[in-house]
């Protein structure tokens, strides 16, 4: 049985520290049996939860033989890490162990060094606190979760779950996971059902923003050669106007969405159809395989042929 760690630190934020353990928790096997034991580890007998105060029943040795670590966030994630709290993840990181951290759980997981030259994200509030802190780490804020591994980081909240759900997918494959997204009334993807590696880099705009019919015009011409001046002449307005909007309402400039736009589409069609990588890139959009396969990577971090081994289906299924 795969045995889970959480790491209960002083301060610690009690929705991430309960996320990991309802989650696991709940896992069950087609056999019926249970996918993981979760233990509550901490440096003391007694933990700080702000609001209440934990018993953990186990201590910092519960980490040793783990095979996954989860570190929570924490009320002052600038605080100084237990230098035996960070002997013991850097043991567990020596010996293979996965660790994970929710939202700023990524700080305390950064001072122990584990994060150094490796992309991460938390919670967005606090990324540019975490680049200042820590410039040896690659901070994305933009990003739900980042796996590099053995070390996997995610952003606030409910993208804590996300990135549990994901970790039991890699476990035991998509049927457990379905089912324990379903227990926890959630969808196991974000972003239309997607089985995404990291879900999409920028929220779309609210329903009823002035952009909303520009957003759902380009979702269905993704496969078009547009340019900007393509997407703004389909606006009405000036190339300068549109960018302006765009920002304001997404976050990011119009190629860029779109560029994401075509990734999440291709996401899905190397999930559920047995296309060829190049078929797949040029219906997205893209003039060249290797466009297509350098883009890819540098949003979702893997290769597409890696994500489809991952994620895919072998071709069952007919294309969406």
């Amino acid at each position: 049985m795969h045995t889970v760690a959480v790491l209960a630190l002083d301060r610690v934020i009690p929705f991430d520290l309960s996320t990991p353990i309802e989650v696991f928790g709940r896992v069950r096997l087609p056999d019926g049996r249970p996918g993981y034991q979760v233990r509550i580890c901490a440096e003391r007998d007694e933990v700080d939860a702000g609001a209440f105060t934990l018993r953990a029943p186990w201590g910092l040795d519960g980490l040793r033989d783990a095979d996954t670590v989860i570190v929570p966030g924490v009320a002052d994630p600038a605080a100084p890490l237990a230098p035996p709290v960070r002997d013991a993840l850097r043991a567990a990181a020596e010996a293979g162990t996965r660790i994970a951290s929710l939202c700023v759980g990524t700080f305390p997981l950064a001072s122990t060094g584990l994060l150094d030259g490796l992309r991460a994200t938390t919670h967005w509030r606090a990324a540019g606190a975490l680049a200042d802190a820590h410039p040896e780490v690659d901070v994305d804020p933009d990003v739900l979760y980042v796996d590099n591994g053995r070390i996997l980081t995610s952003a606030g909240a409910a993208a804590g779950l996300d990135l549990c759900l994901h970790m039991i997918r890699r476990d035991y494959g998509s049927a457990v996971a379905a089912d324990a997204a379903r227990l926890s009334v959630t969808p196991l993807e974000r972003e239309g059902g997607q089985a995404q590696f990291i879900a999409y880099d920028h929220a779309p705009a609210p329903q009823g923003a002035e952009l909303e019919g520009l957003l759902d015009w380009l979702r269905a011409n993704l496969g078009r050669d547009l340019t900007l001046a393509d997407i703004a002449a389909r606006a009405g307005t000036s190339t300068r106007t549109l960018i302006r909007r765009f920002r304001d309402q997404t976050g990011t400039t119009p190629l860029q969405w779109l560029h994401r736009a075509r990734i999440r589409q291709a996401q899905h069609l190397l999930e559920t159809t047995g296309h060829s990588v190049e078929r797949i890139g040029g219906q997205v959009g893209f003039g060249s395989p290797t466009a297509f396969r350098d883009r890819f990577k540098r949003t979702a971090g893997v290769t597409p042929q890696a994500y489809r081994r991952m994620f895919g289906s072998g071709g069952r299924r007919p294309a969406a």
